[in-house]
């Protein structure tokens, strides 16, 4: 076979294993979740960290498949989300935080765009189902981890505290705090102390009010369970009254 054949061969493999993940967006929330009860349990350095980033990297290779993005692209995810476990293995090995610190921005960079990508796919389908919301739901729990990243990025810029009376918070607590902002909670155990932390917590607020009320909650009022399985009933008498 010449090397047009091989190449065909393998393009035909491609869009075959594209199409049994299509819009698998069940298995992009689940690792999600799975993200995020790591994040929440492990401490985010050493060797735990490296599991974090296996898991972060898994939900953005996923996420792109999912979301029919080209090949090109899911290669080089594929390829940065290994770089990444790499570097936070090297970081716990040499206890050298430059390396997590850079593993952790591509980390947040590759599952930014590929909520970006599912998010296009979401906004872009021509029929709700429960796929397409369990899609939208991915991208609104990923904003969540998102936030996390900038109140770390935050805490670590200036030179205050970042919350009021916690003078060394985890990952954890950020993660909670996130959370608790996105949805609106506010238990307020944890309070940003000045800016531009209150600044960044009022913006998630609002970000994740307007996706729950535009997004979500327009997917759903569309959202008829049933409805292609009625379809394929309906062609299929059709056909048989024209039989």
């Amino acid at each position: 076979m010449d090397r047009t054949g091989h190449r065909a061969e393998r393009r035909a493999r491609w869009q075959r294993r594209a199409e049994q993940a299509s819009d698998a967006f069940g298995l992009v929330l689940l690792l999600v979740l799975v993200t995020y009860v790591l994040a929440s349990l492990l401490e985010n350095h050493g060797w735990e960290a490296v599991l974090i980033s296996a898991s972060t990297g898994a939900t953005s290779v996923v996420a792109l498949v999912s979301s029919h993005s080209r090949r090109g692209f899911i290669r080089a995810a594929l390829w940065l989300s290994a770089l990444t476990v790499l570097l936070s293995a090297v970081a716990a090995a040499s206890d050298v935080r430059f390396f997590f610190d850079v593993a952790s921005c591509v980390q947040i960079s590759l599952l930014a765009v590929s909520m970006g990508a599912v998010l296009r796919r979401v906004v872009s389908t021509a029929e709700v189902n429960s796929r397409t919301i369990l899609g939208a739901l991915s991208v609104y729990t990923v904003l969540g981890m998102l936030f996390t990243f900038l109140y770390g990025l935050v805490d670590r810029l200036q030179s205050d505290p970042f919350f009021e009376g916690v003078a060394d918070p985890a990952g954890s607590d950020f993660l909670f705090f996130s959370y608790t902002t996105l949805t609106t909670t506010g238990y307020g155990n944890l309070v940003p102390a000045s800016q531009p932390g209150q600044m960044v917590s009022g913006l998630e607020m609002l970000i994740g009010q307007i996706f729950l009320v535009t997004l979500v909650a327009g997917l759903v009022s569309l959202w008829r369970p049933g409805q292609r399985r009625r379809n394929r009933e309906e062609r299929a008498a059709g056909s048989g009254e024209a039989g």
